[in-house]
C-alpha cells in the first residue's frame, strides 16, 4: 500500500511559471540535503523567480521519497 501527501507554498499568485525544476531523494542522506539543493540550484540560476513550490511524500512499505517541484518565471526567456 503506498501514501502521498503534499504541500503546497504558492509565492506569486500574480505570475504565471514559464520553467520547472524538479528535486528529489529516496536515501535518507539525500533526503535531508534536499532544501540545499534547491537552495544552491536557485542562487545557480538568478533569472529564475520562484512562483510555486510542490513538496510531495510517497512511500511503500520499503522505500520512501521526497520531492520538491519548483514552478519559477525564467525572464530571460522569450
Amino acid at each position: 500500500m503506498a501514501a502521498n501527501s503534499t504541500g503546497i507554498l504558492t509565492v506569486r499568485k500574480d505570475v504565471k511559471f514559464n520553467g520547472l525544476k524538479i528535486f528529489s531523494a529516496t536515501m535518507v542522506a539525500d533526503r535531508e540535503q534536499l532544501g540545499e539543493k534547491v537552495t544552491k540550484w536557485m542562487a545557480e540560476h538568478p533569472s529564475c523567480k520562484p512562483v510555486e513550490f510542490v513538496v510531495t511524500q510517497s512511500s511503500d512499505e520499503a522505500f520512501h521519497c521526497l520531492a520538491i517541484t519548483l514552478f519559477y518565471f525564467d525572464d530571460t526567456r522569450k
